[in-house]
């Protein structure tokens, strides 16, 4: 009789749905098989906080990384492993082949993209860069290699602010790409000269204000964390603003024991385990003035799934490998560089 592990890996190979659903009673044996195929090659997965709570669960347990995006260009780069398994989306990866070029990347899907991304295609970007040569370009990580390339400074949400506000003390007309919402509050709360690319978040941009105030009046004395990707109506309303790494340590620090959360539901999973003991609720998408296109879960992370991982480790194939032409790498690592450098000077 084959080893139950050996039947495991045949029916991830042979099956097509989701092996937790159609094989629930085996969902123990295939995190212990990931586990097993982490350690064997010398690889590491590297979460973000809008991955499923499966996925963060076996992160947590293999000892990988969850987090944003910022710590996970960190972490990346930091740690020992040969091997990179990125369960996020495709700009991640390609931040983590950025800053770790001798180590092989390998993604769940490389499928697995982002609206902000594919928002921001690099041609026409380039166009809108050339026609204004006096700005400086700071681009936020939601972006292609390519787009990061032709910046002058790469952000991610937990940063922005202060970059902005250290180039706008030093009297610089800012490009901003590509989320208009997470721009426009930057550029409030700095009083920065900024140029807005037009794109935004599927996710956070279904937060309706309407919605989220009749929410508020159900539980008045709930505090609203809002991440600034969301529109300007809805930060408005927040509390407290800030990235998913903020969101979660404002949860642990303000007083308030209900807390309505203005992002992604799957920063739930870490967000709970910080204060297990407050009541979370998810601002509302729905409604009527509300469409839930997205129902607060960005369905590209969605892809990330504990099958895929499992494939992902036992074929190790180039069609799941990020790969970044050398050029392109050392022009996107400049700005990149440049904000962890930043960022570890604060």
């Amino acid at each position: 009789m084959l080893p139950s592990s050996i039947l495991l890996q045949r029916a991830l190979k042979n099956s097509a749905g989701d092996l937790c659903h159609s094989l629930p009673e085996k969902q123990h044996e295939l995190t212990d098989l990931i586990k097993s195929l982490l350690k064997k090659n010398n690889a590491t997965l590297i979460s973000h906080y809008y991955t499923s709570a499966d996925v963060q669960r076996l992160t947590d347990e293999s000892n990988g990384c969850i987090s944003d995006s910022l710590e996970m260009a960190r972490y990346g780069q930091d740690c020992d492993a040969e091997l990179l398994i990125v369960a996020g989306v495709r700009f991640m990866g390609e931040t983590a082949k950025i800053l770790s070029p001798e180590k092989r990347v390998l993604m769940p899907d490389l499928n697995a993209t982002c609206s902000l991304d594919t928002g921001c295609p690099i041609e026409e970007f380039t166009a809108f860069c050339d026609a204004h040569p006096d700005y400086t370009v700071v681009v936020y990580a939601n972006t292609s290699a390519a787009v990061k390339a032709r910046s002058d400074w790469v952000v991610t949400s937990s940063i922005a602010l202060e970059v902005v506000e250290h180039l706008t003390a030093l009297g610089k007309k800012i490009i901003w790409a590509p989320d208009k919402h997470l721009g426009h509050y930057i550029q409030q709360t700095t009083g920065a000269e900024m140029l807005m690319w037009n794109g935004s978040c599927i996710v956070h941009d279904e937060f309706k204000a309407h919605e989220l105030e009749k929410l508020k009046n159900i539980y008045p004395d709930a505090a609203i964390l809002v991440h600034p990707e969301s529109p300007a109506a809805v930060v408005k309303l927040a509390d407290f603003v800030g990235s998913t790494s903020a969101l979660i340590k404002a949860a642990k620090t303000r007083s308030e024991t209900t807390l309505i959360v203005a992002t992604d539901k799957g920063i739930f999973y870490k967000m709970q385990q910080a204060v297990p003991d407050k009541i979370l609720l998810e601002a509302p998408t729905g409604g009527t003035s509300a469409t839930c296109k997205s129902c607060a879960m960005c369905p590209w992370m969605a892809m990330n799934d504990l099958q895929s991982i499992a494939l992902t480790l036992m074929e190790r194939s180039t069609d799941k490998e990020i790969f970044i032409n050398e050029s392109l790498r050392k022009k996107a690592l400049y700005p990149l560089q440049r904000m962890l450098d930043f960022s570890a000077s604060l």
